[in-house]
């Protein structure tokens, strides 16, 4: 079996008073989903996040602490992938979608990216992620 990791980031901005997050449309598939991709030698899990946001949407991040998840899922006969996650918040830059990789980009509302999402593996990580979030403005 073939082992492959990638890194990724759940990344939030507020817009009008409400909070929304960063989603991909992949053009090879179409499915929506969060940045992410392969880690590179030497990096670290979040220096991966941040490089693929930064390269599939022109968005950079600010990690915040206390959040890491995980999936794996088979891409392929004989494959096993590990997606670790972040939380992180939109720091700058114009959202632009890498022409090669991604389709659109876009901030949505919460319940926007429940319904665009492809996978239930990315719609329990919002979920997590959204209540992370509300257990951190609890404690503010």
């Amino acid at each position: 079996m073939k082992h492959e990791k990638s890194c990724g980031a759940l990344t939030f901005r507020t817009e009008d008073g409400a909070r929304c997050v960063l989603v991909i449309r992949h053009r090879h598939g179409g499915h929506w989903a969060f940045p992410k991709g392969h880690v590179e030698p030497g990096e670290t899990e979040r220096e991966t996040a941040a490089r693929e946001t930064l390269e599939e949407t022109g968005v950079r991040v600010r990690f915040a602490d206390g959040f890491r998840e995980t999936t794996r899922y088979s891409p392929a006969r004989g494959v096993e992938k590990d997606v670790v996650y972040f939380v992180a918040e939109y720091d700058g830059g114009e959202l632009r979608p890498q022409p090669e990789e991604v389709s659109e980009a876009r901030f949505a509302s919460a319940d926007e990216a429940m319904a665009l999402l492809t996978f239930d593996a990315d719609k329990r990580l919002l979920a997590l992620a959204e209540a992370f979030l509300a257990g951190k403005e609890g404690t503010a």
